[in-house]
């Protein structure tokens, strides 16, 4: 698992660490929801595979700095596809977890994602864990075409997408765990001044 997350690091540097923070966040959010302890280190290390299909998906649109237009979209959205075929066939629990991760973390509560348009508890429950969790660093990171949000800012969005794109009940699990996800920020130095002592406030 870790090889084939460090093959994801080298193709794209920003997926390498945004991988990492995932991991950990989706732990956290795992051990909330109540899931025993060594499923949640399963989470731990499967969900660093979730845009393991990335590898696949073109420099030109994987690294393109601008939004992308509407056709460049449609082959993007092809990594979920991409990446459980790369993990598909796999006898070990943790790479079909993996498996299970990297084509659904896009599916939204609503039935409205990709790739297979399911919705509600049809979502299997680690890809409904990894999509907040994917969404909460993507939204708190900086990235070429965006400076980083808020940790409130970025809960404010999540909140008013509760029960559309995302399980309303693992809203409020995730929204109980502030202060643990900014300690993990904090750790990886990515923590912006006073932002764990405002989150604990």
């Amino acid at each position: 698992v870790r090889r084939l997350a460090m093959a994801a690091k080298y193709r794209d540097d920003q997926t390498g660490t945004h991988i990492r923070r995932v991991g950990r966040y989706s732990y956290l959010l795992a051990e909330a929801v109540g899931l025993d302890s060594p499923t949640c280190q399963q989470i731990l290390q499967a969900s660093q595979l979730h845009d393991i299909g990335k590898i696949g998906i073109p420099d030109s649109i994987l690294l393109k700095p601008g939004k992308l237009d509407a056709e460049e979209w449609i082959v993007m959205k092809s990594h979920a596809l991409l990446g459980s075929r790369i993990l598909a066939g796999g006898s070990d629990p943790m790479l079909r977890m993996a498996e299970q991760i990297a084509l659904t973390h896009h599916e939204r509560w609503d039935g409205g994602g990709y790739p297979h348009g399911l919705c509600g508890e049809d979502i299997p429950l680690v890809g409904r864990i990894v999509c907040i969790c994917d969404v909460f660093d993507a939204l708190t990171s900086e990235r070429p075409y965006k400076k980083a949000w808020t940790i409130q800012e970025a809960i404010r969005e999540i909140r008013a997408n509760s029960a559309t794109q995302f399980d309303p009940v693992l809203v409020d699990k995730f929204t109980r765990i502030l202060g643990s996800l900014a300690k993990v920020r904090e750790e990886l130095g990515l923590a912006a001044a006073g932002e764990l002592a405002m989150v604990q406030t």
